[in-house]
C-alpha cells in the first residue's frame, strides 16, 4: 500500500473519530469548565524547579495547577515530549534517537479511585497488569467496530481491581464503568492519571500497547494513533 493511499486511508479515520458520538470518561455531571491544560513537556521551563522523576514532586505540580485553575481534571500530552521517562530504563536509552520520550496517548491527572466510564461502546480486547517500573500497570483494551472501521482505545495506570474477573470479548455499552483509577503503588509510580490513547492497528499486543515512542519511530506513531481529543472533544477550561 503506498504512502499517500495510506494518508488518505488516515485521514478519512480521524474524520471517522471526529464524527463519533461519544459519553464522558467520567462522572456525566462534569462540565468543560472542570478540565484544565497541562503541559508536562521539555519546554516547560517550570519543571526545572522540581525533580519530575518523583511521583510526589509531579503530583504537587500538577495538584497545584488544578488549584490555581478551579478545575477537577488536568488534561494533555497527546505527541508531547517529556524529560519524566529519563528515570526508567523501561524507556530511557542513550541515542537520543531512539530513547524514547513522545507520549502517544492523553493524560488526565485525576484523582485515585475515580470511576472510569467507555466513551463508546465495544468488546473487552485484553487486559494485563504491566508492572515495569513507569508502565501502565493495571491496563484494559477495548475494542471497536462502529461502521466499517475496526479500532482500539487503551486505558491504563487503572486500579488492580479493575482487571479482576475480567474476560475478553465480553461487552461494554457506551457509557458503562469499567474501571476505577489506580495509586501510585500499582500505577507504574505515576500521580495518579488515567492514559487514554486510540490505536488503529494493535499489532497483536494483548493488555498493552506503546505509549511513548522515540522520535524514529515518531511518523508510523502518528498514523496509528490519532489524537485521542478526535473522540474525547475536551476544550480549553474557561
Amino acid at each position: 500500500m503506498g504512502h499517500k493511499y495510506y494518508t488518505m486511508l488516515l485521514s478519512s479515520f480521524e474524520a471517522f473519530l471526529k464524527s463519533l458520538k461519544t459519553k464522558s470518561l467520567f462522572d456525566v455531571a462534569m462540565s468543560m469548565r472542570d478540565f484544565t491544560p497541562i503541559d508536562l513537556s521539555t519546554h516547560n521551563s517550570e519543571l526545572n524547579k522540581i525533580n519530575v522523576s518523583s511521583p510526589e514532586d509531579l503530583e504537587q505540580f500538577i495538584w497545584n495547577a488544578l488549584r490555581t485553575h478551579n478545575a477537577n481534571v488536568a488534561f494533555g500530552g497527546y505527541l508531547e515530549k517529556r524529560a519524566i521517562y529519563q528515570r526508567s530504563t523501561y524507556f530511557n536509552q542513550t541515542n537520543p534517537e531512539t530513547e524514547r520520550n513522545i507520549h502517544l496517548g492523553l493524560d488526565l491527572w485525576i484523582e485515585a479511585n475515580t470511576a472510569i466510564f467507555a466513551p463508546l461502546s465495544g468488546t473487552i480486547h485484553s487486559f494485563k497488569n504491566n508492572t515495569n517500573y513507569g508502565d501502565y500497570g493495571p491496563t484494559i483494551v477495548l475494542k471497536h467496530h462502529i461502521e466499517e472501521f475496526e479500532f482500539y482505545t487503551l486505558y491504563g495506570h487503572l486500579s488492580l481491581e479493575s482487571i479482576e474477573d475480567l474476560e475478553v470479548g465480553v461487552e461494554v455499552n457506551q457509557g458503562e464503568q469499567i474501571a476505577t483509577l489506580g495509586t501510585a503503588g500499582v500505577n507504574g509510580d505515576y500521580p495518579p492519571h488515567l492514559h487514554f490513547q486510540i490505536i488503529k492497528d494493535i499489532q497483536g499486543f494483548v493488555g498493552d500497547y506503546p505509549g511513548v515512542c522515540s522520535q524514529k519511530d515518531l511518523e508510523f506513531y502518528r498514523e496509528n494513533c490519532p489524537d485521542p481529543n478526535y473522540l474525547l472533544k475536551i476544550n480549553r477550561g474557561q
